[in-house]
């Protein structure tokens, strides 16, 4: 029986996805982890990309039967906190770190209990200073609040992946690497979705770490 692999998060999984296509893994990090597990592994995994832009942990919680726990995945990735911080820059919607760390945890909670044996990987947020990230002539202070409170959602993450024994993907050192590489707009085009190149890279740890789970 094959084994299940499903990709869950907001914008950066969902990349482009055809909703209406349940085959359909977008064109970022989900597709190329598919592409090549599949290549190296046919006929082993099934693959599942549940990414919905705009997401936040409380959208994702909010979906976590019919998105997550009816999937019954073996595997899965949980890539979720750029919104939380995002939203509350642009709309004051955002989620407070509190309550970020609190839903994170019975989802996990659910989910280990609905779906026995399951490995689960998390993933935590980045963001580049560009031009949707930088400071305005309104918001001067936008890019240190964006790059606070997005490091601040990372530390949840990190903290739950902590608290549950969880492998942990930190990006934002990966990203920070990156751009002494090459400039900011090579890996992402706004600061937060990536490029092509960015995929690539998410694409490389996601396996890496992948390699530990099974």
């Amino acid at each position: 029986m094959q084994k299940v692999v499903l990709f869950q998060g907001d914008s950066i999984t969902d990349a482009g996805r055809d909703r209406d296509n349940p085959r359909c893994m977008g064109m970022g990090y989900p597709c190329r982890v598919a592409g090549e597990l599949g290549a190296d592994h046919p006929g082993e995994y099934t693959f599942i990309n549940k990414g919905i832009s705009g997401n936040r942990i409380v959208d994702i919680y909010a979906r976590i039967k019919w998105d997550f726990i009816n999937l019954k995945p073996d595997y899965a990735s949980i890539f979720v906190g750029v919104n939380d911080a995002w939203h509350e820059i642009e709309w004051l919607n955002g989620v407070e770190d509190d309550k970020f760390e609190k839903i994170y945890g019975m989802m996990i909670d659910e989910v280990q209990a609905a779906c026995p044996g399951i490995k689960l990987m998390l993933i935590a947020p980045y963001v580049l200073e560009h031009w949707a990230t930088k400071a305005t002539e309104e918001q001067p202070d936008r890019w240190e609040r964006f790059k606070s409170d997005v490091a601040a959602k990372a530390a949840v993450v990190k903290k739950v992946a902590q608290k549950y024994d969880l492998p942990l993907i930190e990006l934002q050192p990966i990203f920070d690497a990156a751009c002494q590489q090459a400039p900011v707009d090579h890996w992402t085009p706004d600061g937060v979705h990536p490029s092509p190149a960015g995929h690539e890279l998410i694409k490389r740890a996601w396996l890496k770490t992948f390699e530990t789970m099974t």
